[in-house]
């Protein structure tokens, strides 16, 4: 089976391809004989029922500095020409973000957008979490400073973050006797207009972050990731650094009842994250990452675990 592959993702030549999960899945997609075509988010247009962009044929390769090679661009009708669109831009998880997915919605009935994109608007990573309570740490959502401090003072250390933040940016731990709370929720709530995510903090975080990646709702693999010295985030893109792991009798409970939800969801592509082999703190869903570490550590092929899922589903749609 080759396809028609749009990809929706930011400029190519800025990418760490030593890591990028995205561009693993242009290799893994190549090698199958999948044709590849790169488009940003913004170049997205709609008229009429059609949904196109200004795309440009690419082929890739694992080579520092040469890893990518465009065609002359086309007008790629995403609805009638391509067989599946990879929504993989870098959040913020903005109204950039959202209309896009309103925009692939509307050719979603005939062309497969991994992740599905009412499924990712409806899911943000901190909200769709917020679904699972039974496998969260306390947590709390606000813009209120009184009941940030109410939070404290039943949990004794807190850690408050964005909840629409991603890469581990933004994150602050709060000590017991508040030093410095107030000032933070005021930072918080003159940067951004909605509430923000207070959990109470996790020690076990020292011993690390693990990482999940599920495909179609089944594990496919997951790395440990260990905070650096004197941090407390562990994501890979701020100093941490990536363990091979075993998943726990928990998170492999987690992992069972989120499955079936991610399947029905069309969620095709998820990574969770969960603290001390209990807690799930995120549910990522517009962009994981994760799987070139996962196939380094592991001697797995997570990228082509994906593309015989997309082909799977490509081929029940007839």
């Amino acid at each position: 089976m080759s396809l028609i592959v749009a990809v929706q993702m930011d400029p190519l030549d800025a990418i760490n391809i030593a890591g990028d999960s995205t561009f693993a899945l242009m290799l893994s997609a190549q090698a199958r004989g999948h044709k590849l075509f790169h488009y940003a988010a913004e170049d997205l247009n709609y008229s009429a029922g059609r949904v196109w962009a200004k795309a440009h044929p690419v082929t890739v390769q694992r080579v520092a500095g040469d890893h990518f090679q465009f065609g002359e661009p086309v007008q790629l009708d995403l609805g009638e020409e391509a067989d599946v669109v990879l929504m993989r831009q870098d959040p913020p998880f903005d109204l950039g973000y959202i209309t896009a997915t309103h925009l692939l919605e509307r050719i979603a009935d005939r062309t497969l957008v991994v992740n599905d994109p009412a499924s990712v608007r409806n899911a943000p990573e901190k909200i769709f979490v917020l679904d699972y309570p039974q496998f969260m740490p306390p947590t709390l959502v606000t813009r209120s400073l009184d009941e940030a401090r109410a939070f404290l003072a039943v949990h004794g250390e807190i850690v408050v973050k964005p909840l629409h933040g991603n890469g581990g940016k933004a994150i602050f731990k709060v000590g017991s006797d508040g030093a410095n709370l107030s000032a933070l929720i005021e930072v918080f709530n003159m940067t951004w207009r909605e509430p923000h995510m207070v959990q109470a903090f996790l020690p076990s975080v020292a011993a690390g972050d693990k990482r999940i990646v599920l495909v179609d709702g089944d594990v496919a693999g997951a790395i440990n990731r260990i905070p650096g010295e004197g941090e407390i985030r562990s994501n890979l893109a701020v100093g941490g650094s990536a363990a091979k792991t075993e998943l726990t009798p928990r998170e492999q409970e987690i992992c069972d009842v989120l499955g079936p939800e991610l399947k029905k969801r069309g969620l095709l592509f998820v990574g969770i994250d969960v603290i001390g082999g209990e807690w799930l703190t995120e549910i990522n869903v517009t962009s994981p990452t994760g799987i070139v570490a996962i196939d380094r550590f592991n001697g797995t092929d997570t990228g082509a675990v994906i593309w015989q899922a997309i082909e799977r589903r490509v081929a029940e749609r007839g």
